[in-house]
């Protein structure tokens, strides 16, 4: 579901549990202005865990001239705060029958992928309120993004975060990263990125439905990178509109894309445009 990257994505890694957010976004009485650690530095500690089956319709980037390819997953997502710690991060396992397909992205590539988003709040640790205006939590925000293939990608983020108060959203994560890239040893711009989760029907049943989703947008990147032509900025945003009940998920995400990953689009490499993607879950 990548409400992490979610941060992508799939969003939305550094979130509360989707259903505790809903249990505040429903509540009467308005979310605190500020996190206050000075009685009990564990008291908003709390842990989610869920599996999403995928399906993936035209995801990008893809590479040839044979594009428009499809592909189903598995996603284990995870996340929680334990004392000053925020943590959000999911593992994908791809092409789960082995697909001879020839529709099929992820033929023959990784099987795997994981993300993990850990983030430190500054507040917690220095015991000092730093809210200002709609910024209700100052974070050490690190992200790291690993691949299944031997020379898939390797990267790390590394920067300033904050949880922040934004009208109708309610509470929105952003996150400001330098990216070092692991494989080459080296620094390689910069990533913004922020995620949502919003409840805005309930029904009679206590189920609801949400929009929810992330953007993630590098830049400041050289157009050269250790020999090899890229972009210098772009970026993916995921909007997704999800039915919730405690114990279940359905969703589906529309991902749009723009020279994703700073691969530049061309004849080659498809990394713009839009895909789709269908979501059910089971909620532990």
């Amino acid at each position: 579901m990548r409400t992490a990257q979610l941060t992508s994505r799939r969003g939305s890694h550094h979130e509360k549990s989707l259903l505790a957010l809903a249990v505040m976004a429903a509540g009467a009485a308005p979310l605190a202005n500020a996190a206050d650690y000075s009685d009990d530095i564990y008291k908003n500690d709390h842990k989610w865990l869920q599996f999403n089956a995928m399906y993936a319709i035209n995801e990008k980037p893809q590479f040839g001239t044979d594009t428009d390819k499809d592909h189903n997953y598995l996603e284990m997502e995870f996340g929680g705060r334990k004392g000053v710690v925020d943590l959000y991060g999911y593992v994908d396992i791809f092409d789960l029958a082995e697909s001879d397909s020839d529709n099929n992205n992820k033929k023959d590539a990784a099987k795997s992928f994981m993300k993990l988003a850990p983030r430190f709040s500054i507040d917690g640790i220095t015991g000092q309120d730093l809210s200002f205006g709609p910024v209700q939590e100052v974070y050490f925000s690190t992200l790291f993004n690993w691949g299944g293939g031997k020379q898939d990608t390797n990267n790390s983020f590394w920067g300033i975060g904050a949880d922040v108060e934004l009208p109708w959203f309610g509470k929105v994560g952003m996150n400001l990263y330098g990216l070092y890239d692991i494989n080459n040893k080296d620094w390689n711009g910069y990533q913004f990125s922020t995620n949502w989760f919003k409840p805005f029907h309930f029904f009679d049943n206590g189920s609801f439905l949400s929009y929810q989703g992330y953007i993630d947008y590098q830049f400041g990147a050289d157009d050269t990178f250790k020999g090899n032509n890229q972009t210098t900025h772009g970026g993916a945003m995921f909007n997704g509109l999800y039915w919730h009940s405690d114990n279940y998920a359905l969703g589906y995400g529309l991902k749009a894309y723009n020279d994703v990953y700073l691969i530049e689009d061309s004849d080659s490499a498809d990394s713009s445009g839009i895909s789709h993607y269908l979501n059910a879950t089971y909620k532990f």
